[in-house]
């Protein structure tokens, strides 16, 4: 397989510190092994990830910057989903 061909895949790592991934870049690999090797050589040089993800570019979907205004506003007169009148107890973390 030539390199030309090879598909884009998106890099998300998990620092220590973090509960979540966080997106850290793009690379091209054949499969998703390579990607995972390629990524850790990449963008873990320093010991700061804990978990990796990869994933092919061609299966991730975006709503259209254009379409902001009719596909978020939406929500803004529904109360029920903005939890600004919840109490969250001290002994709940990371939230």
């Amino acid at each position: 397989m030539d390199q030309k061909e090879w598909p884009l895949w998106e890099v998300f790592i998990r620092s220590k510190q973090g509960l979540d991934h966080k997106h850290v870049g793009s690379l091209h690999a054949a499969d998703a092994a390579m990607a995972i090797q390629n990524a850790r050589d990449v963008y873990t040089r320093r010991m700061e990830g804990v978990s990796i993800w990869v994933v092919e570019s061609r299966h991730i979907h975006a709503s259209n910057p254009d379409d902001a205004a009719a596909f978020f506003d939406p929500a803004n007169d529904k109360v029920y989903r903005h939890p600004t009148f919840y109490e969250v107890p001290d002994s709940i973390k990371h939230m």
